[in-house]
């Protein structure tokens, strides 16, 4: 597989949707989360991303204009003990519920399919950040090629990450009409050096400037659990 730095493969469509990117920082002290979205209509345009807590939020930006909030207003990230889900829809709070159960990460996700949006027929991805265990795990529900009668789930597990790399999954493959979902693995990617700020901006800047709506990044110390996080929105 082909390693490329992180701004060409966040770059190489100018509509991903959704992407999560989970890694290690260069220094390897640091598990790495970055979370985006993106919109072409008015709606999905119209939100931000808020803290709640250790977790975040989406809502709307002026509410007197939200037409429909099924789909676009959820809680992307949860954070259970020392782990912390993200996930590009209401999924988060079923892994949440899940894992306090006692359901694994997968187990939790394969109660769950590819968002009701015909004909795109929207991907869930999610993603599971464990610091101590030094590991981190994506996942994809998408439908047979478009076919809404069937769901493939895909699970990708990450131990011992390799410092200064990460792992990019996103709802879309390209911009389409329909809208064609994501095919294959994640892409590895080399994770630009620096700290949180110098990640942050490098993430905003390499998804495209028309369609991006809201960024949110973390850096979470492996050893201590502490996190650092960051939000940008084009609502500012």
């Amino acid at each position: 597989m082909h390693i490329h730095p992180m701004k060409d493969e966040l770059s190489a469509t100018t509509y991903p949707g959704r992407g999560i990117l989970l890694g290690k920082s260069g220094d390897g002290s640091k598990l790495v989360i970055a979370y985006f979205i993106m919109g072409r209509s008015e709606n999905s345009r119209n939100r931000v991303f808020t803290a709640e807590g250790d977790g975040l939020k989406t809502k709307a930006f002026d509410e007197s204009k939200m037409t429909d909030p099924s789909l676009i207003i959820y809680a992307p990230v949860r954070v259970l003990g020392d782990v912390t889900i993200v996930t590009n829809g209401d999924q988060t709070d079923t892994v949440y519920e899940g894992m306090q159960k006692g359901l694994s990460f997968e187990d939790a996700l394969r109660t769950r399919t590819f968002e009701p949006d015909g004909p795109n027929y929207t991907p869930r991805i999610s993603g599971l950040v464990e610091p101590k265990a030094d590991r981190y795990r994506l996942s994809i529900l998408k439908s047979a090629n478009g076919d809404p009668s069937s769901v493939r789930r895909y699970f990708f597990d990450y131990s011992d990450p390799q410092a200064g790399r990460g792992h990019f999954i996103h709802t879309y493959q390209q911009d389409g009409d329909p809208l064609p979902s994501f095919i294959g693995e994640p892409a590895e990617v080399m994770l630009p050096d620096g700290d949180i700020d110098v990640f942050t901006a490098a993430v905003w800047d390499a998804i495209d400037d028309d369609n991006k709506v809201s960024l949110f990044t973390r850096f979470i110390d492996r050893k201590d659990g502490t996190a650092e996080s960051r939000i940008v929105n084009k609502h500012a």
